[in-house]
């Protein structure tokens, strides 16, 4: 069976990334890195992220060569009810990337974001499909 792989690049902000993750358990903290469910039927691959409170015009979604990525930049929170005074709720920005398998089709990839679930469909490309061979029966009659 072949699946979609997390990428994870051997890069400084991997080791910073870790660094922060440990130092914030350390500390009591939370980086929250949202958790993936990916399933595959004869179809396609299904990959569905929990991002309560995120707003998907944020989520950025992209195919590079045989990588799936997923992004999330926060962007400057503009509130006109004044400033404030404490903030527990907050949403991390963060990627994720994942290798595609070579059955997949990279131009067929379809998201919807709904109640806080990221949901994307990976495609298989036709010829990677199962499909049914008809067998015709010949008489034999000779």
């Amino acid at each position: 069976m072949t699946t979609l792989n997390l990428y994870r690049p051997n890069s400084i902000q991997n080791v910073l990334g870790d660094f922060e993750r440990y130092f914030d358990s350390f500390f009591g903290g939370s980086v929250l890195t949202p958790a993936a469910d990916i399933r595959e039927n004869e179809q396609a691959y299904i990959l569905s992220m929990d991002l309560p409170g995120y707003d998907e015009k944020n989520i950025n979604v992209h195919v590079d060569g045989s990588y799936l990525t997923i992004a999330f930049k926060q962007n400057e929170e503009k509130n006109e009810e004044g400033d404030f005074i404490l903030k527990e709720r907050r949403t991390n920005a963060f990627t994720r990337s994942f290798k595609l398998p070579e059955n997949a089709d990279k131009e067929a990839v379809n998201a919807s974001f709904i109640n806080g679930v990221l949901r994307l469909e990976i495609m298989k490309r036709p010829e990677a499909q199962k499909r049914l061979i008809q067998i015709n029966a010949a008489n034999n009659a000779a």
